[in-house]
């Protein structure tokens, strides 16, 4: 079972947070603000906050600038996974996914729906990595948003989190990158 190895120290990580709404601002980002506090509370910290419109090229271009910025290993969307016309998060940020993690959507699916029911099908909560970043992508209310965090993140990003987790293995999420350069060279 999952357990904290105490030997072991906190490795804090960095963590943007976007916010994806047409309506919308920091000051009444319920989301982003329940993200932002959870993650400083366990010890992280904020490398950036923004929101973006429910605009594919919108959200992209944030994503994108952030997966290159090697100050931030994880990113956290909120917002925008649902079926209306405006709800394009995963469509904006799946094609930037190197790799997958179904695993997250599964589990997160389980989570709430032991929470609220079969509502849980109208989210489609995702994540991947893509250039070493960690990609999470959330619904935007901040039931959710304490859901993925409580249930899944915490744990995940916590180096201490036995029998494994995700700060452990950051070193080598690049290494398909570093093996393709050795080769050229």
């Amino acid at each position: 079972m999952s357990r904290i190895d105490e030997s072991r120290p906190f490795i804090p990580v960095r963590i943007a947070v976007l916010t994806v709404s047409d309506t919308r601002a920091l000051e009444d980002d319920r989301s982003g603000a329940t993200l932002v506090a959870r993650l400083e509370e366990a010890g992280h910290k904020l490398a950036a906050r923004e929101i973006a419109t429910d605009d594919v090229t919108a959200i992209r271009a944030v994503v994108q600038r952030w997966i290159a910025d090697e100050t931030v290993d994880v990113i956290i969307s909120t917002g925008g996974t649902g079926f209306t016309g405006r709800d394009v998060t995963p469509e904006a940020i799946e094609p930037l996914f190197e790799k997958r993690m179904d695993g997250f959507s599964e589990v997160f699916h389980r989570i709430s729906y032991d929470k609220i029911g079969t509502s849980t099908v109208q989210s489609r909560a995702t994540g991947g990595v893509a250039n070493a970043t960690y990609i999470f992508v959330l619904p935007g209310s901040p039931g959710a948003c304490k859901d993925a965090w409580d249930g899944i993140l915490k744990a995940q990003l916590d180096y201490r989190h036995m029998p494994c987790n995700f700060v452990e293995i950051m070193p080598r999420l690049d290494e398909h990158l570093k093996r393709g350069k050795l080769r050229k060279g």
